[in-house]
């Protein structure tokens, strides 16, 4: 079984937060089957606009939402 991730990004209102600014622009970058493949294209993403701190890209562990009750795993 493949423990997807979402790799997301957009403006926040605070650096410090997860409080994106306009959820239409929102950048989905792409869902992937490992958490490897997802901090590969998480890094490409992040570097581009290391520049502007207003943008934060994310990492959602798609798996723990979509089965709770599966005990986690450290690795993941």
């Amino acid at each position: 079984m493949h423990k997807l991730h979402l790799v997301m990004g957009g403006r926040v209102a605070d650096p410090q937060t997860l409080d994106f600014v306009d959820l239409n622009k929102m950048d989905l970058v792409g869902v992937y089957a490992n958490y490897a493949e997802a901090v590969e294209a998480w890094r490409g993403r992040a570097q581009r606009t290391v520049d502007d701190a207003e943008i934060k890209y994310v990492i959602v562990h798609l798996h723990k939402l979509l089965e709770p009750d599966v005990p986690l795993d450290p690795a993941a």
